[in-house]
């Protein structure tokens, strides 16, 4: 049951993908996961934020970033205003500190728009791999490498695990959606 195998682990993927892309949409609540995208320009280089400093929050409406290199905060805080991210960094010439604004109503919706994109890309995904597992199986068959039993066995196989996996995305969006809008 190679392929039956083979989309389990494609769809898991996906899960794992949006389980990340959420982390990174803001809900009002402080998370190093928000500074994900930064990229700061350190030693000639593009490098991401979280590999040139510590990132911690001390409490649910600050970031504070750490740099390893002092001579790289001037670096971190333009990395971070130039992210695009709507926050305003404060340097004290040791850390800085990036105060979360709390979220109006208007942009509540939009991340909830921009979740739901998020979501039926991973559900493509998910169908992608659906797609290509059965066509896999059917080729086997074919081919009589695969009984057909066996064929549709594994068949209903994948789609019983399409279902899951699509319920898991739509959990996943719940949940954050949840988080979004909660004030």
């Amino acid at each position: 049951m190679p392929s039956v195998k083979e989309a389990d682990q494609a769809m898991n993927a996906a899960v794992e993908a949006m389980r990340r892309e959420f982390s990174t949409v803001r809900t009002g609540k402080a998370t190093p996961a928000l500074l994900d995208t930064v990229k700061v320009e350190a030693y000639g280089t593009q490098m991401p934020l979280n590999q040139v400093s510590s990132i911690s929050t001390p409490d649910p409406t600050l970031i504070v970033v750490q740099p390893f290199d002092q001579t790289l905060i001037g670096a971190i805080e333009k990395g971070i205003l130039t992210a695009d991210l709507g926050f305003n960094p404060s340097n004290d010439g040791n850390l800085i500190r990036v105060p979360i604004p709390p979220l109006n109503e208007e942009r509540r919706k939009e991340y909830v728009k921009i979740l739901h994109k998020m979501a039926e890309e991973g559900r493509v995904s998910i169908r992608h791999a659906r797609h290509k597992a059965r066509g896999t199986i059917q080729e086997l068959v074919k081919e009589h490498e695969l009984g057909e039993d066996d064929g549709r066995r594994q068949t209903a196989k994948v789609e019983e695990l399409t279902h899951e996996y699509t319920e898991a995305i739509d959990d996943l969006l719940k949940k954050k959606e949840e988080e979004v809008m909660a004030i």
